[in-house]
């Protein structure tokens, strides 16, 4: 059977359209899928933020680029005063201490507004930084966000804005002491 230039071509283009559909699965099966969306891959940089929200010295503009040189649990959750996220954040007020001594920090994320933070950290004695993300668009970048809401994820980011570890569908009870494990464990 005798294939012409056109059929070549028609080959040819048909053969690199297959390989490329085979690559871009390939990357998309290589990340990590969660109900809010596409993870960040553990590894990488973390995706940037740039959010207003509260914390006990009063409202503040927090980047993550301000966190360098320390370790960052950045857990995302629904919503204030709900009986789940309210246990996870009493966990993570519980075990504070704990993670400032192994050089880390905690930010809540949720996208309550700042009032709502502020009301939020007074009923509940809560003493580290929770930002608002109201559109949703670092929830969005974390693979956290199923509208209106943050999905309840944590993200263990090391000293030089890298992901080292994630959690999706959290526990609220006792997840605190599951991060402050990995934390200890990868310090080691």
């Amino acid at each position: 059977m005798k294939v012409t230039a056109v059929k070549r071509r028609f080959l040819f283009s048909a053969s690199i359209k297959a390989l490329l559909a085979a690559s871009s699965w390939a990357a998309f099966a290589n990340r990590a899928l969660a109900l809010g969306g596409v993870l960040p891959a553990l590894g990488e940089a973390a995706p940037d933020f740039d959010l207003e929200g509260i914390n006990k010295q009063g409202p503040l503009q927090r980047k993550l680029a301000d966190l360098r040189g320390k370790w960052l649990v950045l857990y995302f959750y629904p919503k204030d005063f709900t009986s789940g996220c309210t246990l996870e954040a009493r966990g993570f007020q519980k075990d504070l201490v704990s993670f400032r001594k192994k050089g880390a920090e905690i930010i809540g994320i949720s996208a309550d507004d700042p009032d709502q933070h502020a009301s939020f950290c007074g009923s509940e004695g809560l003493t580290y930084t929770l930002l608002s993300d109201p559109d949703g668009s670092v929830s969005r970048a974390y693979g956290s966000w199923l509208a209106p809401f943050s999905q309840r994820h944590t993200f263990l980011i090391d000293t030089n804005g890298i992901l080292k570890a994630r959690w999706t569908a959290v526990q609220p009870s006792g997840h605190s002491q599951e991060v402050l494990k990995e934390l200890e464990k990868l310090q080691a």
